[in-house]
């Protein structure tokens, strides 16, 4: 696998994320590259967010900075403050809020991360022990917004491919702390499961392989009804009421997204379902502080309140 020929971007700019990890000096390393080919025509700006976890997190920004520069690739970072007792979710929005600023000062168009294989695998199982739904099982993968270009490409290539042509990374020590999920899932689970049954890990993966490819295969169906709606903020009771329930629910929750709620539990989609199904006509169901949906006798209308 030549992993320099996954990635295809479209002319333009973008901000690479560089953590200092193997898998982010890896994806700077490639992209430097189309950087300096100006057939290409693409340009990036390296980003690195030090979240003030560790107190040698000073080590990583220095290595992205010289890497950066080795590589003839302008380079940002910010400094978090966020302490030993932050959480991943708390670390991942601070993260992207710094990428998306640099998004936008820049003008790029998108943010390009060096999430692989084995970070599928890994969000799928973290999103399977927090009740995820089908969406869960294939969540990680590119937008217009953040590309992801090395999904397909396991760890172990990057590291290959690392040491081929001699780059350097730091490894973060907080990697090892099982006190996150994350990390409990990669050593504890998925690392003993390769090593202690590789076939069973080997059906996993083909599982959420297919799931992928169902989940496509779901949606572009859920865009077609979508499509055929009076409009996108508007739904027709018929609809949900003559297609089977658990249909029915993936299609309000995909009109849901598709107006702005993205995050959504099992609890509101079977309420708002329900609620579309068997609410009376000119009555109201509140959604959360910021919209609601109004019911007619024939369409129900997402409303934004602020």
């Amino acid at each position: 696998m030549d992993i320099s020929k996954l990635i295809k971007l479209h002319p333009g700019y973008y901000v690479i994320a560089v953590s200092g990890g193997v898998d982010s000096m890896v994806l700077m390393h490639l992209l430097s590259v189309h950087h300096h080919n100006k057939a290409s025509g693409v340009k990036f700006t390296v980003a690195h967010f030090d979240h003030g976890i560790r107190d040698d997190s000073h080590i990583d920004r220095a290595l992205v900075g010289e890497e950066a520069t080795r590589l003839r690739l302008p380079f940002v970072y910010a400094e978090g403050a966020l302490g030993p007792d932050a959480n991943e979710e708390s670390a991942r929005d601070a993260r992207y809020a710094f990428l998306n600023s640099v998004r936008d000062r820049v003008g790029a168009r998108a943010i390009i991360t060096a999430h692989h294989h084995d970070d599928v695998v890994e969000t799928a199982v973290l999103n399977i022990m927090r009740g995820t739904g089908r969406k869960g099982l294939s969540s990680l993968k590119s937008r217009h917004d953040v590309l992801r270009p090395l999904l397909h490409v396991p760890k172990s290539r990057l590291k290959a491919y690392a040491q081929a042509n001699g780059l350097v990374w730091h490894d973060d020590s907080t990697n090892t702390d099982e006190k996150y999920r994350r990390n409990y899932i990669r050593h504890s689970v998925l690392g003993k499961l390769k090593q202690q049954s590789p076939k069973d890990y080997d059906k996993l993966i083909k599982l959420l392989r297919r799931q992928h490819e169902l989940n496509q295969a779901i949606d572009q169906n859920l865009d077609v009804l979508l499509h055929i709606q009076p409009g996108r903020t508007t739904i027709r009771r018929q609809d949900i009421i003559s297609l089977p329930y658990t249909v029915a629910k993936e299609l309000v929750a995909e009109w849901l997204r598709s107006n702005g709620k993205r995050l959504l539990s099992k609890w509101l989609v079977d309420r708002t379902t329900i609620a579309i199904r068997t609410a009376q006509p000119n009555t109201e169901f509140l959604l959360d502080s910021r919209s609601k949906i109004s019911f007619g006798k024939h369409n129900v209308e997402f409303v934004s309140i602020i």
